[in-house]
């Protein structure tokens, strides 16, 4: 499959927000299912590029799936220290699964990080069970830095996300 990663376009923001809502949703990755808050920020396209670089996978004229890629310093970064870029939000359609498209967009984020002045790690956080993305973030040469895990909602004491970087 003939893959190409591109900025996103505010045409697409709807069916991008659907496509990493329902990832997210349909892995099992959202604590609260449908009422979880979190849902609203993962639609919610538009506000992410208004802070942040949105990438697309597009194949034959159709979003695959997308990424988030906050440069260092970004308003977006929830881990992200000085000199670091953060990758968030990375969500491929189920259908679209298995073609390449998550490794290519994490590809893409990898460029971006090493065209940005002073930028030297790229950082990420995972859920335990996103074991897929796992291994492409591993192939791609990440390594897990376990120090840096941290949890979104502290009262619930098993939502600890994983964390990987990779040095540049």
């Amino acid at each position: 499959m003939d893959i190409s990663i591109r900025q996103a376009n505010p045409a697409e923001y709807t069916v991008l927000g659907e496509i990493t809502a329902q990832a997210y949703l349909h892995d099992g990755l959202l604590e609260f299912g449908e009422s979880d808050e979190y849902l609203g920020e993962l639609r919610d396209v538009g506000k992410r590029a208004a802070a942040a670089e949105v990438l697309v996978a597009v194949a034959h004229d159709r979003v695959l799936g997308g990424v988030t890629f906050v440069p260092s310093g970004g308003s977006m970064a929830d881990i992200a220290d000085s000199g670091e870029a953060e990758i968030r939000m990375l969500a491929v359609d189920r259908a679209a699964r298995g073609r390449g498209a998550g490794e290519a967009l994490v590809r893409a984020c990898l460029d971006r990080a090493r065209a940005v002045e002073g930028c030297v790690r790229v950082v990420l956080s995972t859920q335990r069970t996103m074991h897929s993305a796992h291994r492409i973030y591993e192939r791609l040469g990440f390594t897990r830095s376990p120090e840096r895990d941290w949890n979104p909602i502290p009262q619930l004491a098993d939502i600890t996300l994983l964390t990987y970087e990779l040095t540049l």
